[in-house]
């Protein structure tokens, strides 16, 4: 491809012909190869540099850091005030309001029996307090976890015909999810989490939002017999084959109270100091459906309820655990799955908000609270949690402090559990059904959508992949298209690197894109190309084609100009990295230059590119210092000189 147009016409320039002072490109300082490994793991897995605050501390100051690294709450706790508490208590009951309903009602959605859901905010918050590090994120079930859970397990295992199993599986799905989170924060492997896309996630969460919402279809319409799938097609399919069971009553409940809902978050959207309004309006949902359920005898009208719950704290279920067996593979699949989508979840939810007061979450110290949080859970008969975005921002506009928001809801779902479960008997599904609908229809973000279309079109078309291929495939393949298309595209990034021909801008020893400024010129005589990536064994062959086809698209042209190309000059400001494939390149490139009459000149070489290009010219030939400049300016100046310099001498 020619960039140069007719406005970029050849002429000498001179700013170009003054005599410049050139600079002496020098080899980076020696570091030994232990050095150097050390760094480059440092730089991997420990970018942040955690032990710093360890630096010249004594014996027992570093005790006490230590502590308070691994125990957040010892870091804020000592300095914890009334007034602090003040606001973490409305802040706490306030979340517990949303958090009972929608604890009842995710659980339903994965296919679990109510009272998890609530055993499930109930530990889970506990353990976060003590161990995490932000002070907005709320802790419990959410409905992409609920959804993924409840329907990769059903593939295998029915929640009606094998109850037992389906929620021994529920619990070893936790605890894998939660070994498989807390080991990517203990191991410092948080980047893998980062292959989830921006665009990967708005079309993921879109589309898992919509499949959620058609399957609070059978709730809000009063189906019996319901699809156990989750693709689009066969869940209207299943719908429309069962008009006969639509219940009128049923649709007009689940109408009024879904408006209401829908109203509710409105309001609070378009005026944030009325959070309590969509924050409450679950919990008096629930009231008002109960009560209106109880006082007309409902549920001999073709309403169906939850009925009746077990009271008490959570029973341990370490017993239930399954580490053998048939099912196993499911249940490390199944927790690997979630655990990467809760995680991604509860970190973005936690940054988002740690941002908006200007304190810092750190991410692996996230990933080892919300592992061991998972596994504490599986434990004590919790299902998979994290820190659910609707809820953390309830928490944060009610004005949170601290983590001691989570423990206060905590005490309320435990007095809910000791001593309110009869007065669930009589919740409808209905209702459960109406606040899963309203809650996901958060996840829908078409602004978010809009602007990645403007953007950057590739994006969106991974965004399309994620979110058709929930609908009309499954959650976890929908997943994994989208994730394998971000892949293609940073694979492609890699093997087809960037390069561009730059032109002089007049009057100045600047040089730059002549494509992107139309005002630059060429130089005569010189290609001036612009590299713009590390050179690896994955683009070397390719480069070397591209810098081949550059060269020949100049002779083509400068044939007709009656000109000939005397200098390559490689601009590698942007190679960061080179391994032996690309040094192997610059070998065949000055061969090939040479057999064309021409010279390739190197332009800036970062630290280890210049290293390894040292270390493989031998014959001390290639990295000549009228071959190496640090700047194009200084490069073509110095060049047309000795030019200039050769001809006089050969004219005298």
């Amino acid at each position: 491809m020619e960039y140069s147009n007719s406005s970029n016409t050849e002429q000498p320039q001179t700013c170009l012909e003054i005599t410049m002072e050139v600079h002496r490109v020098v080899p980076p300082p020696h570091q030994s190869t232990i050095h150097k490994l050390k760094t480059t793991l440092k730089e991997t897995f420990f970018p942040d540099d955690p032990l710093r605050q360890f630096k010249g501390q004594p014996t027992g100051k570093k005790w006490i850091l230590a502590a308070q690294y691994i125990f957040p709450i010892l870091q804020w706790g000592p300095h914890y005030s009334l007034s602090l508490f003040k606001s973490d208590i409305v802040a706490g009951l306030t979340i517990a309001s949303l958090a009972i309903p929608q604890g009842i009602s995710y659980a339903k959605l994965a296919n679990l029996p109510p009272i998890v859901g609530l055993y499930s905010s109930f530990v889970p918050p506990l353990v976060y307090a003590v161990l995490g590090s932000s002070r907005d994120l709320a802790v419990g079930p959410v409905s992409i976890a609920s959804l993924i859970l409840g329907s990769m397990l059903r593939q295998e295992v029915s929640p009606v015909s094998d109850p037992v199993l389906f929620l021994q599986l529920a619990f070893t799905t936790t605890f894998f999810a939660g070994l498989f989170q807390a080991s990517l924060g203990f191991l410092r492997l948080g980047f893998i989490v980062d292959f989830l896309s921006k665009a990967t996630l708005i079309g993921f969460m879109a589309g898992a939002a919509i499949i959620v919402s058609l399957q609070q279809l059978k709730s809000l319409l009063g189906i019996t017999h319901f699809t156990t799938k989750m693709g689009l097609v066969p869940v209207l399919s299943s719908v429309f084959h069962n008009t006969k069971e639509w219940s009128w009553q049923t649709i007009l409940m689940g109408f009024c109270f879904l408006v209401f809902l829908l109203v509710a978050r409105h309001v609070s959207m378009k005026r944030p100091k009325l959070f309590w309004v969509s924050a409450g309006a679950p919990l008096v949902s629930v009231i008002l459906s109960t009560l209106l359920v109880f006082a007309f005898k409902a549920q001999h009208h073709g309403i169906s309820i939850i009925g009746i719950l077990q009271e008490g704290l959570n029973p341990p279920s370490w017993n239930m655990l399954q580490f053998r067996g048939s099912h196993l593979g499911l249940s490390i699949k199944t927790g690997i799955v979630t655990g990467i989508i809760s995680l991604t979840e509860g970190i973005a939810v936690g940054r988002t908000f740690a941002a908006l007061k200007n304190y810092k979450v750190d991410g692996n110290k996230e990933m080892m609270a919300i592992g061991l949080m998972n596994m504490v859970g599986s434990s004590t008969s919790c299902y998979i949690t994290t820190g659910a975005f609707s809820r953390s921002a309830v928490n944060h506009n009610a004005g949170a402090k601290s983590a001691v928001s989570n423990i206060v809801m905590s005490i309320t779902v435990m007095v809910t559990l000791l001593f309110l479960m009869p007065l669930f008997q009589y919740t409808p599904n209905v209702v459960l059904g109406a606040i899963i609908v309203s809650a996901v229809v958060g996840l829908i973000d078409i602004p978010a959508a809009c602007q990645i279309w403007k953007i950057d079109k590739f994006d969106f078309i991974v965004m399309l992949c994620a979110f058709f291929g929930v609908i009309f495939i499954s959650v976890q393949d929908g997943l994994a298209m989208a994730v394998g298309m971000s892949i293609f595209k940073i694979l492609q990034q890699i093997t087809r690197p960037k390069t561009v021909m730059l032109g002089n801008i007049p009057g100045t020893d600047i040089f730059r894109d002549l494509h992107h400024y139309k005002e630059s010129m060429k130089i005569p005589g010189f290609l001036i190309l612009s590299i713009e990536a590390p050179i690896n064994f994955a683009n070397s062959t390719y480069l070397n084609e591209r810098i081949l086809r550059w060269i020949e698209e100049y002779e083509a042209e400068d044939h007709k100009k009656q000109s000939n190309l005397q200098f390559v000059v490689l601009v590698m400001s942007a190679v960061s990295t080179i391994d032996t494939s690309g040094v192997s390149i610059f070998k065949e490139l000055k061969k090939t230059v040479e057999k064309k009459g021409a010279e390739l000149v190197l332009v800036n070489p970062l630290g280890e590119v210049m290293e390894k290009l040292q270390k493989s010219d031998e014959a001390g030939d290639f990295m000549r210092p009228d071959c190496l400049f640090l700047t194009v300016g200084e490069a073509v100046a110095t060049l047309t000189a000795t030019i200039k310099s050769q001809v006089s001498n050969h004219v005298v």
